[in-house]
């Protein structure tokens, strides 16, 4: 080997080196993974994010894909020409609606990320929250100006069953749900709620017992003090980011929301990262640095993680 393929080749070794800590301690752990934002809608991000996914499956991670699917929900309700519209940050969906969420989610969405990732080998599985019992909820009315507000076939989730999800990690598969839930009441049959993805997520990550909870965005991570500063929360705890939530922007609301319910039950580590940046799944995994804020239980402040 010449002197400058040697050198060419020892940045790629040191990398993996530095991966290693990191492979032995995830080994064989859920992670939880909330695709959104415009890694769902740019070509190339979503090619990356699915190789990304593919990767922890290899490296002996067991990963489980969440998604929603807003931008493509409101151009396929244009299509049909049915008014987008949003009441406490939550889409208002009518009977007519839900349908169009439904075809969305599990007809279009799901299929192209189960698609992406099967180009790697027969490794995604896609469901919906209906699908075994895997999401529960009841009808969700959002309190605005202290009045309950219906907005219609909305849903807050009352139960997990991972029972699918599990049987699905055992065989190697990579399941991908899309985030809608089956009705609470029985009578209502054929009855599905749209429920919030993040929520959804770490609903999910909790029930399984993850290791991690990871939320794509598009912002670099929690910001310090926005929009006066673009200083990105590197790591805090459970209760300091309770104390932050009065403040930050309805976006971002369910998304830490879903963070802290993670990491209050159960999950070692809720992590929301830049689902702009290629790669950024592995970026916070395996390097030293990571990147985007991550949220710890309380009773871990001052240990290393």
């Amino acid at each position: 080997m010449s002197t400058t393929r040697k050198h060419t080749a020892l940045p790629k070794a040191q990398i993996l080196i530095e991966a290693l800590p990191w492979l032995v301690r995830h080994n064989g752990k859920t992670v939880v993974i909330k695709f959104g934002g415009n890694a769902m809608i740019d070509e190339d991000l979503k090619a990356a994010f699915a190789q990304d996914v593919v990767f922890l499956h290899h490296a002996g991670l067991k990963p489980v894909v969440v998604h929603g699917g807003g931008p493509q929900i409101s151009a396929a309700l244009d299509r049909h020409g049915i008014v987008s519209e949003f009441k406490a940050g939550l889409r208002v969906t009518t009977e007519d609606a839900m349908n169009v969420v439904r075809m969305v989610l599990a007809g279009q969405v799901q299929r192209e990320l189960v698609g992406l990732l099967n180009q790697h080998g027969p490794l995604a599985v896609g469901l919906t929250g209906e699908d075994a019992h895997t999401i529960t909820a009841t009808k969700h009315r959002p309190e605005i100006d202290g009045e309950l507000v219906d907005i219609g076939r909305v849903g807050e989730i009352t139960a997990i069953d991972t029972g699918a999800i599990e049987a699905l990690l055992a065989d190697g598969r990579i399941p991908v749900v899309s985030s809608i839930a089956r009705s609470q009441d029985d009578g209502e049959v054929g009855h599905v709620y749209n429920v919030n993805a993040d929520t959804a997520a770490a609903a999910l990550a909790a029930a399984l017992g993850a290791e991690t909870l990871m939320v794509l965005t598009d912002v670099e991570g929690l910001y310090e003090d926005w929009p006066h500063s673009d200083e990105v929360i590197s790591r805090l705890t459970a209760v300091e980011l309770e104390r932050l939530l009065p403040d930050l922007s309805s976006g971002m609301v369910p998304k830490m929301e879903g963070c802290l319910h993670a990491v209050r039950n159960g999950v070692t580590t809720a992590r929301v990262i830049d689902g702009r940046v290629q790669h950024s799944i592995l970026l916070e995994i395996f390097t030293d640095e990571g990147i985007g804020t991550m949220v710890v239980p309380d009773e871990q402040e001052g240990d290393a993680v």
